[in-house]
């Protein structure tokens, strides 16, 4: 990355930084104003500063009597500015000194770029506890955090290129304007970077408001965003409006990214894409740090429509769920922005960018949920998973398998960020061999028949990311993964669907495309036209399922909980249907890639359906029902096969798939329409 000199001058746009403190989060007025507006969640921002202890694990602490550094220290500087409580600032320094300043900067793919946040905020919200040697070391620090780390996260498509970089020395440079002398050109690198890199990715990524990344961006959004409105305090810039298609739909998106229902601690859970953890409530913070954006977004957005209905959407759940991040519910739980019924809000939406879908049948909490991914490849902390698809009512029910618990370990590298463990196709081609992960492990990768990437020797780097949108577009034969092909919410139904052909060696398939059409409030046809190069290489429709299910004249049922998922295996006729347990579920090619531990409930249960005679091309049809367990069964599917089409009748809607190509239409309510191409 270039380094940026102590004479670089501060770009016109950011001159507005005002000399007094604090600022980051606006005027002392303001900020009290803001503890009188909330005074519950400004007692609460009190109760963690003034009297918890510190925990030093890397997880929060969802009870009282211990809190996480980072929010003890940037709640004791809110308490101190606010209160004007002199003898609290001197304490919050001397932490701040103890904890980040006096030690050697964190390196690498660590939080040094939060370090510099909360020092930034104690810099600023405590401005007068600094004496003049103080204010050197912290600005010295500063300095060594950016100058040790000036090459690492240099990618946009990458979570740490916002979080754990470009917000760190941004908010320093904010912080710092006018008393050090590198500030100015602290921030024209952001300004730089954001113009050239960042705001480019997430326009092209992120159209939409989902992020590439997945589950990752659920964690680090907060992160950035409150940079962002930090900016907009300090200076007057409004840096959302640089990339509208990505800030002016993330709430949006993050608001279909949670499963429907409240879990731990009245938080919500957000559906996984990539590398993630989020089955408990604590990883990362994750889903504290995601509603906290969420209301960030919703503040900055306050008349538009659509992020009314988010603040409406954000009120059916109580708050931040960790004690310790009551300052996040004071600063930005704004209740006096306008709320529109989220319940007459649309029931799906569409990221462009990164190719995912989202969907529910409605917005009670005992909703059906539906997401799925097809899409080409941006970063490093993807999955080979295009075509995978989760339903969920009342709990999970088609999921993946797998536990991320050792980035780059044999478990992660053979099954957990492999095809087979998420529902999309193998085509097994014995000779195939896959490249070499660059995730670390040391080995060759088993063959599981499914998507493979050339991670050794490619312009990308690090795990499979692009370095910028221009390198993407120079290397598109590489990115260009997976194509989103159809969206269309029609309300009583939705069609969506896409071509995975690029996902997997051209070597062993010439044709994948997936079309599923979801009638609510919980049915699913799932249409697959797969041709492989050579018929014997065996073909498998994968269904990872949270638990195991009952067989009864070729139906499958599968019971979680409230929630219960059939599936009516209609194409191919007479499939074989192999239901793997136990370590089997783990289990392909003779070799077992079991994990050694969990972090959480996954599938327990992975379904491979096959055809029984070998053929070059073949249709997989497979209708899903997601429904309460005390209800009746759903009537089974039926299939009528002609030479140019497939119809399937259930649920009331007649739906015709063109075998030669993708498309087809759907009659329901006595009105037929065809099944629209993407535009």
């Amino acid at each position: 990355m270039p380094y940026y000199p102590v004479n670089t001058p501060l770009p016109e746009a950011w001159r507005g930084i005002p000399k007094q403190h604090p600022r980051l989060f606006g005027s002392l007025e303001r900020l009290k104003q803001l503890a009188l507006a909330r005074p519950e969640a400004y007692r609460r921002t009190q109760i963690i500063a003034r009297e918890k202890g510190v925990d030093d694990t890397s997880e929060p602490v969802m009870e009282s009597r211990l809190v996480h550094r980072e929010n003890k220290l940037i709640s004791m500087a809110l308490v101190a500015a606010i209160d004007g409580d002199a003898a609290l600032a001197r304490r919050t320094v001397d932490v701040c000194l103890d904890w980040h300043v006096d030690r050697t900067p964190h390196l690498g793919h660590t939080g040094w770029a939060g370090d510099m946040v909360s020092c930034s905020l104690v810099f600023d919200l405590c401005h007068e506890a600094w004496t003049p040697s103080e204010r050197l070391r912290l600005f010295r620090y500063f300095g060594a955090c950016r100058d040790a780390n000036i090459n690492e996260e240099p990618c946009p498509f990458h979570n740490g290129w916002y979080a754990m970089r470009h917000n760190g020395y941004g908010a320093a440079g904010l912080a710092t304007m006018h008393e050090w002398e590198r500030a100015p050109a602290f921030l024209a690198e952001v300004d730089h970077a954001l113009k050239t890199l960042g705001h480019p990715a997430l326009d092209f990524a992120g159209n939409g408001g989902c992020f590439t990344e997945g589950f990752y961006t659920q964690y680090w959004i907060e992160s950035w965003v409150m940079f962002l409105a930090m900016v907009h305090h300090a200076s007057g810039l409004d840096l959302f409006a640089a990339c509208p298609s990505f800030y002016k739909n993330r709430a949006v998106a993050s608001m279909f990214e949670c499963y429907p229902g409240l879990q731990e601690r009245g938080s919500r859970r957000g559906v996984a894409f990539g590398d993630a953890g989020g089955r408990y409530f604590g990883h990362q913070r994750e889903r504290d740090r995601n509603r906290t954006a969420r209301n960030i977004l919703i503040n900055h957005f306050r008349d538009d429509a659509d992020h009314q209905s988010v603040a409406s959407f954000q009120d059916t759940s109580p708050g931040c769920g960790a004690d310790e991040s009551a300052w996040k519910d004071f600063m930005f739980a704004d209740a006096t922005v306008p709320r529109r019924d989220h319940k007459k809000f649309k029931l799906s939406h569409f990221g462009r960018g990164a190719g995912m879908v989202h969907a529910r049948s409605s917005w009670e909490e005992d909703a059906t949920y539906f997401a799925f991914k097809c899409a080409g490849r941006f970063s490093g902390h993807e999955h080979l998973d295009n075509g995978h698809f989760y339903i969920v009512k009342h709990k999970e029910l088609a999921t993946r398998s797998g536990q991320y618990y050792e980035f780059g370990g044999e478990h992660d590298v053979n099954f957990h960020c492999r095809s087979i463990a998420h529902n999309t196709m193998l085509i097994h081609d014995p000779s195939e061999v896959f490249p070499f992960f660059l995730k670390g492990y040391p080995g060759w990768p088993a063959n599981d028949g499914g998507q493979a990437w050339p991670w050794v020797g490619t312009p990308f780097r690090h795990n499979g990311w692009a370095e910028s949108k221009e390198m993407w577009l120079e290397h598109r034969e590489l990115g260009d993964t997976g194509r989103m092909t159809a969206y269309h919410d029609a309300g009583p139904w939705l069609y969506t669907g896409g071509d995975l052909t690029r996902a997997y060696s051209a070597k062993k398939l010439k044709v994948f495309t997936r079309q599923i059409v979801f009638i609510r409030p919980g049915t699913f046809v799932v249409f697959d036209r797969v041709e492989s190069t050579d018929p014997s290489f065996k073909k498998t429709w994968l269904l990872h399922a949270a638990k195991p299910p009952s067989v009864a004249n070729g139906r499958l049922t599968i019971a979680h909980g409230l929630g219960r998922l059939t599936v009516d295996p209609l194409l191919p006729a007479n499939p074989l249907v192999t239901v793997n347990t136990g370590e089997d579920q783990y289990t392909y090619g003779g070799r077992r890639f079991i994990p050694a531990r969990s972090v959480g409930p996954c599938a327990e249960c992975r379904i491979d359906i096959s055809p029984r005679t070998p053929a070059t091309f073949d249709y997989f049809l497979n209708v899903l029902t997601a429904d309460d367990a005390n209800t009746p069964a759903p009537a089974a599917a039926t299939v009528v096969e002609h030479s140019d089409r497939v119809e399937v009748s259930v649920a009331g809607a007649v739906i015709t798939f063109t075998r030669a190509a993708f498309g087809g239409s759907i009659k329901i309510g006595g009105k037929e329409t065809s099944l629209p191409a993407l535009s």
